[in-house]
């Protein structure tokens, strides 16, 4: 008989890029390493310039209609893209872009739920628009900021979501208490000594009351969120 409660389910990101290297420090440290060791999640950098046809594996050209800037061109993306949708079927084909949807705890969340995803780092002056209109299912921007590629992003993403799969943090609570996930801040943290120099730690905090020390958290994390960032509060909240 099959014990349900024993099955881990794998989720497995491909990242398209023509700059690998920059991805590889951080999916060899921390967090991230530790869920690809635990075997609960799976990380595979492909060099978007090995599946050109361009016989110096080029993979930008001019914009058709002229401007400055190169754009992606479409032949190694589809193809890249294609060799990785006839082994497996994918729930997401992301592409980091400045006009994608605002990456947030919400999304990093839903994108956990997930099995396989390819996420497309852009670069130069986008990818031909013909691979956002046929094979990119979600678009991504980490900020209103524009990056030198979106590898950064790329990663940026990956540990926000690989943190989130069960297992990988030490303490799978933990990531319950993060900042926005309730929508607010997170309260203030304290830890060992309790007085340093005069500087003190709230008495509600060592008075072993849970009631009261949840009342204090939630009650410092609703004012900080209220002075540092309203905009993630409602007029119903004030």
């Amino acid at each position: 008989m099959i014990n349900f409660a024993q099955i881990i389910l794998l989720m497995r990101i491909d990242i398209l890029t023509v700059v690998p290297e920059l991805l590889e420090s951080p999916f060899n440290h921390s967090m991230i390493k530790r869920g690809i060791e635990k075997g609960l999640v799976e990380i595979y950098v492909h060099n978007i310039r090995d599946f050109s046809t361009d016989k110096h594996k080029s993979t930008d050209d001019y914009a058709f209609g002229g401007g400055a800037g190169m754009v992606m061109t479409i032949q190694p993306i589809a193809d890249a893209i294609n060799h990785l949708k006839s082994q497996r079927d994918y729930d997401e084909v992301i592409y980091t872009s400045p006009d994608g949807t605002k990456f947030n705890q919400q999304v990093a969340n839903t994108l956990s739920l997930k099995g396989n995803i390819i996420i497309l780092c852009g670069h130069y002056k986008g990818v031909d628009q013909r691979i956002r209109d046929n094979f990119v299912t979600l678009e991504i921007s980490v900020g209103d900021y524009v990056l030198t590629g979106g590898e950064l992003a790329a990663a940026i993403i990956t540990d926000a979501v690989v943190r989130l799969i069960p297992g990988v943090l030490s303490d799978e609570t933990s990531a319950l208490t993060d900042s926005f996930q309730d929508g607010l801040l997170s309260p203030p943290v304290y830890t060992r000594p309790a007085d340093y120099n005069g500087w003190t730690v709230p008495e509600v905090l060592l008075s072993g009351n849970d009631r009261l020390i949840e009342e204090w958290r939630f009650n410092q994390a609703y004012e900080r969120t209220k002075l540092l960032r309203p905009d993630l509060l409602s007029e119903e909240d004030y």
